[in-house]
């Protein structure tokens, strides 16, 4: 018998019983199981220390801290509430959400054999905050006033202002709990050095381009580990990837499958490879300088607004491997509202020339010379090599208008990310993985002070009325209303332009479990899940 699990992660009953039914091979001598990436790890100016929670802010590096570090609360299988890691309890100690406790569980170790206890809590959170790297996570953390450790099993935390989203800040890698005598307070850790309490332990080979997680067996946490080895194997392009994955060098790819792979595979599917699709909360957007002399405009922001034909992109750049966005809130988070798409005329169907017309008649209004020059800027090797087109795909449907004279350019990420925060590009591209699945997460990061694009635009409204308001709610079903405001007012004003949200495919050998529950919401690998059935 080859067994299986279903389609979709939200049958938790019945992938527990088949998984009953599966045979699976464990023990130190059992072969690992091998992860192909295109993401590639390096100490750089802009990564100065990739597995370093202080220091790293991106999917690629969450990937491996998630598996190495543990934090006070983790986010289920499935479900949007966090549970309990490293924390026995945790909860709210007053009725405005501004005091935290928790409780740590008992006998928790570093990988390098050091006791952990509430007081490295206190420092992991303390020295994040104190470090305040640009391309850092601080802004997740930036809410807490204070932390304390109170005795060497609790830990307070006190807000500056209430905020029902806490628990889910501190699930995240932001608030991994490092060894206050492994890590510097005030720099970050040398090279790729690790030293958590997670499922596994990392050993990191930049020779062999791979990253080996070894079982921890002094883990104590609520993860269930299904693998004693698991090998992260960095590949130059996803070609290469896919012929190692065919050829059984490696065992699942996922960052990143192209969209032609997803039409290869699902078109000529092989007897040894399962192609798995699931919804992706992962979304595209371009950001404008707002500071700058063109772009700066609003009537510029709005005329690309009323031109961007997200559905042709979709369909000729990504293959429907992705859906249509209008909005920085994807479909699928309660708050959800399509305010690109009742605000402007072109909203991706087929009135193509509607809104060119639109778009030359904002223009004309506002006193704007065209062909307006424009440069789009993107990075070549962060998001996949499918970026390019795309991005040649969003200068060609500027240009054809006669409305726009758009150049495109692109640029290694280590550079890219350094010089945005800048604001050395007048357009840019990005991707966002949520950092936890609540439409605060699609708003905050973006319009808070101190936020993660170091953008110039300021919407006091956002910022001083929207978040705060739904930070009050323990009740998120409650927060919808104003989440749905906040998207109106980007609709209207254009500091960003979202247009695209993705969905999530892994390619696996079909003697690997777990695949259905790899990747969690923020598509980051959850290497713990992954197994070999023995079953033939």
């Amino acid at each position: 018998m080859k067994c299986r699990t279903p389609a979709l992660a939200a049958a938790a009953g019945l992938l527990a019983s088949l998984l009953t039914g599966c045979g699976q091979v464990t023990g130190s001598d059992a072969p690992p199981v091998v992860v192909g990436t295109t993401d590639a790890f390096a100490v750089t100016k802009a990564t100065p220390a990739p597995f370093d929670p202080a220091a790293a802010y991106d999917v690629s590096s969450w990937n491996v801290m998630r598996n190495v570090y543990q934090t006070l609360l983790r986010m289920p299988r499935s479900g949007n509430r966090p549970v309990r890691d490293a924390a026995q309890k945790c909860g709210f100690a007053d009725a405005r959400n501004e005091q935290y406790r928790c409780t740590l569980r008992k006998g928790l170790t570093f990988s390098n054999g050091h006791t952990l206890d509430a007081h490295d809590v206190e420092f992991s959170v303390r020295r994040i905050l104190r470090i305040r790297f640009a391309n850092g996570p601080a802004s997740l953390l930036a809410g807490i006033a204070r932390v304390k450790a109170t005795s060497d099993h609790e830990v307070v935390f006190n807000l500056r202002k209430p905020d029902a989203t806490f628990p889910y800040k501190i699930a995240t890698p932001a608030a991994s709990i490092v060894d206050q005598e492994s890590y510097p307070p005030d720099g970050f850790a040398k090279g790729f050095e690790t030293a958590g309490s997670g499922p596994y332990t990392l050993e990191f080979d930049s020779k062999a381009s791979k990253t080996v997680f070894s079982r921890n067996d002094e883990y104590k946490g609520g993860l269930h580990v299904h693998s004693e080895k698991v090998e992260l194997r960095s590949f130059k392009d996803s070609e290469s990837m896919e012929k190692a994955l065919r050829a059984g060098d490696i065992d699942l790819m996922n960052r990143t499958i192209s969209p032609k792979q997803v039409e290869r595979l699902e078109a000529a599917p092989e007897d040894r490879i399962d192609l798995v699709q699931q919804p992706g909360q992962e979304i595209r957007y371009l950001v404008f300088n707002t500071d700058d002399e063109t772009v700066g405009r609003l009537a510029v922001r709005r005329a690309i607004a009323e031109l961007i034909d997200r559905e042709s992109l979709v369909r000729d750049v990504y293959a429907r491997t992705a859906d249509p966005l209008y909005s920085l809130v994807p479909s699928g988070v309660p708050g959800h509202r399509n305010s690109f798409f009742n605000k402007y005329s072109a909203s991706g169907e087929s009135e193509e020339e509607s809104g060119a017309d639109a778009a030359a008649n904002t223009l004309r209004k506002a006193g704007v010379s065209t062909p307006v020059k424009l440069e789009l800027a993107y990075t070549s090797d962060h998001y996949g090599s499918v970026t390019k087109k795309e991005f040649e795909a969003l200068k060609k449907q500027l240009n054809n208008t006669g409305l726009f004279d758009a150049k495109v350019r692109g640029l290694p990420w280590d550079k890219y990310r350094t010089d945005a925060l800048k604001g050395k590009y007048q357009v840019y591209g990005y991707g966002w993985f949520p950092d936890f699945p609540d439409a605060d997460n699609y708003i905050a990061p973006f319009f808070e002070r101190n936020n993660f694009l170091n953008s110039p635009y300021t919407s006091t409204e956002i910022r001083d009325d929207v978040i705060p308001r739904t930070r009050q709610k323990t009740d998120r079903v409650r927060t919808e209303a104003g989440f749905e405001r906040a998207q109106d007012i980007v609709a209207d004003e254009v500091p960003v332009l979202p247009l695209w949200q993705g969905k999530q495919f892994i390619a696996a050998r079909d003697d690997i479990t777990g695949v259905e529950w790899a990747l969690n919401s923020s598509s980051v690998l959850q290497l713990w899940e992954l197994g070999r059935n023995t079953d033939e």
